[in-house]
């Protein structure tokens, strides 16, 4: 990468290739946050993300790119309609099947992650009934986030497209019902290779910020990294809140591991696409924001843009490209006392604010025009075709502080019908946040302070209408001091049901939580009537904090619908030593190192042994490397006995699973015993000064069988941040 400039005042250049060489350049299409089928059913507004995302898919083309690489929020609802579907599965195989050879060569696993039961592989291009073209990667975001417990485990439509041969779907971590894995997040990179330049494709789909900004804090989310790290080039792609809500409701952009170079980020809307630094750190984010503006906030209004990046060797560089067939969107905000002082017109007169305002939006609409008459003649200009102009986006907020009445936004927009794409909420009207204390009545939630900082901005933000569901209903449970159900327990339940479109998803919190409750009253025997209240009571707070602890934990005591259950584990987290980890096959490509351990913590010796790579079955994907043994370390052969079939496993990413150290975990139950297939499992390896723990490692509830105390020497390594 080019070197930073000298003076600390300017921000370094962006990073660029000192050489081009074709045959060693891996190019990639970056976008994220299509929201395909937002406002599908809008007569204006309905086909902008899918004319957005096929704009995108024809920039592949043209660009001549390798592959394409999605971070997130592909879909807008978490369950798309069939016309959406339909839409997005036409485009993907018009645009990304052919007889294209793909040039990048496979040197991971095809098998890692595929459908369980079947054959096909997990990577489209190398499925032989396939003509793949332009491979697509790409990870679930918040709004398309796989959902169920049923036999296959939670699923979403990214698993669909991934078994049509569509798209190849990574960053599936196995989670178990509660919310995350036990014992963190263990990440396995997607292998490439183009001529002399080696790609590690990392993703992790997102999950709750609280989550893993836990699991980022403690040193538990580890990335498998291949043991000649300084030839490869670590790319991650993220979905997750960088600019902070909340406590513990961000992600914070320095917890990323030293072994990567470029965090490509989702979730944010507005477009941050160069490659942005990171203090401390060598790597760089790159934050390519929504292709379709789903809310008329000012991050919105940034053009929108994807990129072209270019990789060769542990260089890359970024392209913006910018969309035309996106809406222009303007926005402006007025003070109308001042106003009105400037322009002579009285604020109690409707007749003259309507005039004013009506000359205003007019000239925010012929600002848009003239921003798209632009874009054309760009176009134009660099030899494209002219596009015929769209209705803008519009959106003008007035700040009506001093001003008792105002006219209804809803009628004054629609003279504007026709002329923009909003009418209905073309005028938003405000007012400046009191100074006074608020009153708090009974019985109503108190807002100050939601989703902001210590002095509270939270009537600013319900002003501003961007206060979030969730904080609004656990204020208002709060506020009602229910007998039964939890306040956390409950708002969760509503979150799901409204941002997800679980319709059951209060109806089984409330069973769950009645069915515990009753157990809870049995349990003490028989109650008086007159004490029934109190016993009520404390099992409901012991409920809520079980609750509250399974959340912490990622671990639930309920019992796991569909799939078997494994063997419990204890809560000693914090004795294990999160930078080491083991895998259980000898033909594993995955070996054990620890990078640093935790302060006041030692880790234990580690043990290798050679492995054997297994030839592989399509012609489009070479070993990435042959067995080196140099005897530097000492090796030790493993009994057979110590070496178990696991259970059939789901096509989620592998999770860490934590064993005592000379110790043989448990053995499998019967029903596990008969699977048929074996494939990798990941686990930690213990620290010298911890006591042993067996933990789950839940597949949406599949137990897992034990793990061998072995390791791979010919590729990989673990780290963390």
């Amino acid at each position: 990468m080019s070197e930073y400039n000298s003076d600390p005042d300017l921000p370094p250049p962006p990073p660029t290739l000192k050489h081009d060489f074709p045959e060693d350049t891996i190019r990639i299409l970056l976008a994220t946050d299509n929201h395909i089928g937002y406002l599908e059913r809008d007569p204006v507004r309905g086909q902008d993300s899918i004319n957005t995302f096929k704009e995108i898919l024809q920039l592949a083309v043209k660009n001549d790119v390798d592959f394409i690489l999605l971070a997130g929020d592909l879909f807008h609802e978490n369950r798309p309609s069939r016309d959406c579907l339909y839409q997005v599965m036409s485009l993907l195989r018009e645009y990304t099947l052919g007889d294209k050879p793909v040039q990048v060569e496979l040197l991971s696993e095809p098998d890692e992650g595929k459908a369980a039961g079947y054959s096909f592989p997990a990577i489209n291009y190398e499925d032989r009934n396939l003509n793949v073209a332009i491979p697509v990667f790409s990870i679930h975001g918040n709004h398309d986030d796989p959902q169920g417990a049923g036999p296959e485990g939670a699923l979403c439509a990214l698993d669909m497209l991934s078994v049509a041969g569509l798209v190849n779907y990574i960053g599936k971590i196995d989670l178990p019902l509660g919310d995350a894995p036990a014992d963190g997040i263990a990440v396995r990179p997607v292998l490439l290779r183009k001529g002399n330049t080696h790609l590690g494709l990392y993703g992790i789909g997102n999950v709750k910020d609280a989550r893993m900004h836990f699991e980022l804090r403690s040193n538990r989310v580890k990335m498998y990294v291949p043991k000649d790290k300084n030839d490869w080039f670590n790319l991650l792609l993220l979905h997750q809140n960088r600019v902070k809500h909340g406590p513990q409701e961000s992600v914070p952009e320095g917890l990323f591991d030293d072994c990567v170079d470029l965090v490509v980020w989702g979730h944010e809307h507005d477009c941050r696409i160069m490659p942005e630094p990171v203090a401390g750190k060598r790597y760089f984010i790159s934050q390519p924001g929504s292709s379709v503006a789903t809310s008329l906030a000012e991050g919105e209004a940034v053009d929108k843009h994807v990129a072209l990046l270019k990789i060769q060797g542990k260089e890359f560089e970024l392209v913006p490209i910018p969309l035309r067939t996106v809406r222009p969107f303007v926005m402006d905000e007025i003070l109308l006392t001042e106003v009105a002082e400037e322009e002579g017109f009285n604020v109690t007169d409707q007749m003259e604010v309507t005039k004013y305002l009506k000359l205003r939006v007019t000239e925010l609409i012929n600002k848009a025009n003239d921003i798209w008459d632009q874009r054309n003649a760009q176009a134009v200009q660099d030899g494209e075709a002219e596009l015929a102009r769209m209705l803008p986006l519009v959106r003008l907020r007035v700040d009506t502080t001093g001003v008792s009445t105002m006219s209804n936004p809803v009628r004054f927009g629609q003279e504007f019908a026709g002329k923009i794409a909003n009418p209905r909420d073309v005028l938003v009207f405000h007012r400046a946040k009191k100074s006074a204390a608020r009153r708090v009545v009974a019985d109503e939630p108190e807002l100050v302070g939601l989703d902001g900082d210590e002095e509270g901005d939270g009537l600013d933000k319900l002003a501003a209408g961007r206060v979030r569901v969730h904080s609004l209903v656990q204020e208002y449970l709060r506020a009602q001091e229910m007998q039964l159900l939890g306040e956390t327990g409950m708002s969760d339940a509503i979150q799901v049901f409204v941002e997800k479109d679980d319709v059951h998803a209060i109806s089984k919190h409330v069973e769950n939580t009645l069915r515990a409750l009753m157990k809870g009253v049995q349990a003490s025997g028989e109650v008086p009537e007159e004490n029934l209240d109190d016993v009520l009571e404390k099992v409901r707070e012991e409920r809520e904090r079980q609750y509250l602890e399974e959340q912490k934990t990622g671990k639930t005591g309920g019992t796991k619908r569909g799939k078997a259950r494994a063997e419990a584990d204890d809560d000693d987290a914090g004795s294990v030593d999160s930078m080491a980890m083991e895998v259980d096959e000898p033909g594993s490509d995955f070996g054990s190192y620890s990078t640093r351990p935790q302060p006041g913590k030692k880790t234990a010796g580690e043990k290798v042994a050679p492995s054997r790579r297994k030839a592989s079955g399509s012609g489009k994907r070479k070993n990435a490397a042959e067995s080196d043994d140099d005897g530097d370390e000492d090796d030790e052969e493993i009994d057979d006995e110590e070496v178990q079939k696991p259970a059939r496993r789901t096509n989620r990413a592998a999770a860490p699973s934590n064993q005592r150290a000379g110790k043989r975990a448990p053995a499998n139950k019967p029903a596990q015993a008969s699977a048929k297939t074996k494939q990798t499992t990941l686990s930690f390896a213990p620290s010298a000064t911890t006591t042993g723990r067996t933990t789950t490692r839940a597949a949406a509830g599949r137990a897992r069988g034990k793990m061998a105390n072995v390791v791979s020497d010919d590729l990989f390594l673990a780290c963390g941040h």
